[in-house]
């Protein structure tokens, strides 16, 4: 496999294997521990092996913030296509947050084309638009489609992009992106390979958010009079940005159960679309949390059965399902406590 050529700052960095960065009681033992390789490589361009980060599972529920109608999602087949055109693009995320100390990954082939102008991207997010949100990306930018961006942010403050050449064009087959984010450092990968490791600094501020998974098409032209990504001129359109095989944190998840987007401030939508759009493209029903919360609101001596229920069916963190059967807290209530417990001490930064 032709080696991915990092940036200058990169290339301070040594190769290291997959490793733990986080150890998260009782989880450890499905965190980092070692990239595992399984082949899946049917109609793939370019092959190569599909690697899944240890303590995955697949993502097999999305919201799409806006545009959904330009926003495919097959979970059967374990993909999401998103278009952009004269409607605009869309952005999809996972229903759910995840906190630090596992990897997502997913396999990308970029739109084809003339994408001048456009970004493409994969990236973790608090909460896209949000004044204090912590990020962790990667930015395909259109005007160059043998480069990939990374970066990441905390409380709202980035700065530490890094441009990576890739010996490939990430338009012309499907490739393997993955980052992994703990409590010491972040790891970004490409087809297996490290191509940037961060440390935390004593000192320094660090993403500690739980945070959402998140994927777009956007027009950026706008950003630094088209320096960034170049200048739209949608002469190919539509373009198509296809993701399969997305892996997600196996037992990290903080269930969301009201909408994050009540007050719209998305970055890379009209906040005025965002908020009318900001009805959830769902793949089922009610959430299975408010179900739980019904119950137990009503003194039903059942709710314990609804939440095990609401745990069979994927809606509900695991952690929360244990506090009940143990007697001691609605999954709700522990629920919606672990996220705030978490968004409280992150904002320490």
């Amino acid at each position: 496999m032709p080696r991915i050529k990092p940036s200058a700052a990169s290339e301070k960095t040594s190769p290291r294997s997959w490793t733990p960065l986080l150890c998260f009681p009782a989880l450890c033992c499905v965190l980092l521990s070692t990239m595992a390789s399984e082949s899946e490589c049917a109609a793939v361009e370019l092959p190569h092996v599909h690697l899944h980060p240890g303590g995955t599972e697949p993502l097999a529920r999305i919201a799409v913030d806006y545009c959904p109608e330009a926003c495919r999602h097959a979970p059967d087949d374990g993909e999401i296509h998103v278009t952009y055109d004269d409607r605009g693009g869309a952005r999809w995320r996972s229903r759910c947050r995840f906190l630090p100390g596992g990897a997502v990954a997913a396999t990308i082939r970029a739109p084809a084309g003339d994408t001048a102008g456009l970004n493409y991207n994969l990236y973790l997010s608090s909460l896209e638009g949000s004044r204090d949100m912590d990020e962790i990306d990667f930015e395909f930018l259109g005007h160059d489609k043998c480069a990939v961006q990374t970066n990441f942010h905390v409380a709202g403050g980035g700065g530490r992009e890094q441009i990576h050449r890739l010996p490939f064009d990430s338009s012309d087959g499907f490739h393997h992106y993955a980052i992994a984010w703990g409590a010491e450092a972040i790891e970004w990968r490409i087809d297996g390979e490290l191509i940037r490791r961060d440390e935390r600094v004593a000192g320094e501020p660090w993403p500690e958010k739980p945070m959402f998974l998140y994927a777009s098409v956007w027009d950026a032209s706008h950003i630094n009079d088209g320096k960034w990504t170049g200048t739209y001129h949608g002469r190919d359109a539509p373009y198509v940005c296809s993701y399969k095989d997305i892996r997600v944190p196996l037992a990290l998840s903080l269930e969301e159960v009201e909408d994050p987007y009540q007050c719209a401030t998305a970055g890379d939508a009209p906040a005025a679309t965002a908020a009318a759009d900001a009805v959830e493209k769902v793949d089922a029903d009610v959430p299975a949390a408010t179900t739980a919360a019904d119950a137990v609101d009503a003194g039903d001596a059942s709710a314990t059965s609804a939440v095990a229920d609401a745990v069979d069916a994927g809606d509900a963190p695991a952690a929360a399902a244990d506090a009940v059967d143990a007697g001691d807290a609605p999954a709700a209530t522990a629920a919606a406590d672990a996220v705030e417990g978490v968004d409280a001490g992150a904002g320490k930064d």
